[in-house]
């Protein structure tokens, strides 16, 4: 079963690398690399160019922001599942992409997702928030439950299926795309209980008018899929956030 990953990237000079080391470094053989550079110019296309023969298919232009970037790398992907790790995060070991493709061959999943590290922006060792997402319960979405977006695995033909990102989507889009795959359209979804990501802090959807686009985005997302949306969805969800503070590992 090969799998296709994808990196979108831009200006990624000082994360670029680890990120694809974390990839190239997987132990399953089947692996189909996938880079979509927005027109960098810090460096970054240096660093891409170090590495292009292990890289299957690769794009630099500009494009009209991450999630427009994320579905051309869909779109080019030949894998019989997908996955996205941004130029910022990391597997955290040679294995999950085997055991990702494990647990859903074994179960008949369309699609599978674990835990996230947050860590210090400058040092990926260095963990600042801890994302157990826990087992999927049907309507955990309404109550503030989010599935983190990094870990996702999913088959290419739930995409093909039900859509891609939203772009009119600018901080939200993982969101609304999660939420239309499991919540309205009740894919089979599973769960490995284990840190399979580490993302380094920070992004736009961390800064105080990201946070409110977002949470705009989200009431959109319930909307244009005629879901219900608990009115306890915006408290539950920051203090959700806060826990995750003090949980370890």
């Amino acid at each position: 079963m090969k799998i296709s990953i994808i990196t979108v990237c831009l200006n990624s000079v000082e994360t670029i690398e680890d990120t694809m080391k974390s990839v190239l470094s997987q132990n399953y053989n089947d692996i189909e690399y996938i880079v979509v550079d927005g027109g960098s110019t810090d460096g970054t296309l240096e660093i891409l160019t170090k590495y292009r023969d292990r890289i299957h298919k690769y794009i630099s232009e500009p494009d009209k922001g991450i999630y427009d970037a994320m579905n051309k790398g869909v779109r080019l992907a030949t894998g019989d599942i997908i996955a996205t790790l941004n130029s910022d995060d990391l597997y955290t070991d040679e294995t999950i992409v085997c055991r990702m493709v494990e647990l859903i061959q074994e179960n008949g999943l369309d699609a599978a997702y674990g835990d996230l590290a947050y860590t210090a922006s400058d040092n990926s060792g260095r963990v600042r928030r801890f994302w157990k997402a826990g087992v999927y319960k049907r309507g955990a979405f309404s109550h503030g439950w989010i599935i983190p977006h990094p870990t996702f695995f999913c088959r290419k033909q739930v995409f093909e299926k039900y859509g891609y990102f939203n772009e009119q989507f600018q901080v939200a889009a993982d969101f609304e795309l999660l939420l239309r795959f499991i919540e309205k359209h009740q894919i089979r979804v599973g769960y490995l209980p284990k840190v399979i990501v580490k993302m380094r802090a920070g992004g736009k959807a961390n800064v105080l008018l990201g946070i409110i686009r977002g949470n705009w985005e989200i009431i959109r997302s319930f909307q244009l899929n005629n879901l219900r949306l608990s009115p306890w969805f915006f408290i539950i969800k920051p203090i959700t956030k806060i826990s995750q503070l003090f949980r370890k590992p």
